[in-house]
């Protein structure tokens, strides 16, 4: 569904430790996912195939805080409507492979958020020669 959010994105200069104290703070399960520096957020731990969000090393000195995920039908549509609106393009559309493409973005005010459309066939271009 269009317009909805999706899951969230901790960000933290020690995500293990981050992952605990939401752990402790709010009863949810983390796990680290295999060969990356990111944990999954279960918000129900006893439900390991539902993820909430996921932590992770903090992208630069900001954002502190949550990154919003809001599924949209077009990223590329979505990313020109936001940035005739105002918006800032933070970080271009990325290939999530086989997931999703996904963009984030700073709205007129300076609030991040990232715009996600579900693709199974999204993936990274190759680099040119």
């Amino acid at each position: 569904m269009a317009g909805r959010i999706t899951h969230f994105e901790i960000y933290g200069d020690e995500p293990s430790k981050l992952a605990a104290f939401y752990n402790a703070l709010f009863g949810w399960g983390t796990e680290q996912v295999e060969g990356l520096d990111y944990w999954r957020i279960h918000l129900d731990p006893t439900d390991t195939s539902s993820v909430g969000g996921g932590l992770t090393y903090r992208p630069r000195s900001d954002p502190k805080g949550w990154l919003q995920f809001v599924d949209v039908e077009s990223i590329d549509g979505s990313l020109a409507l936001a940035q005739r609106m105002g918006a800032e393009v933070v970080r271009p559309k990325t290939a999530i492979p086989r997931t999703a493409w996904v963009a984030v973005l700073a709205d007129p005010s300076g609030n991040m958020f990232a715009v996600w459309q579900p693709d199974p066939l999204a993936f990274p271009s190759p680099e040119p020669d």
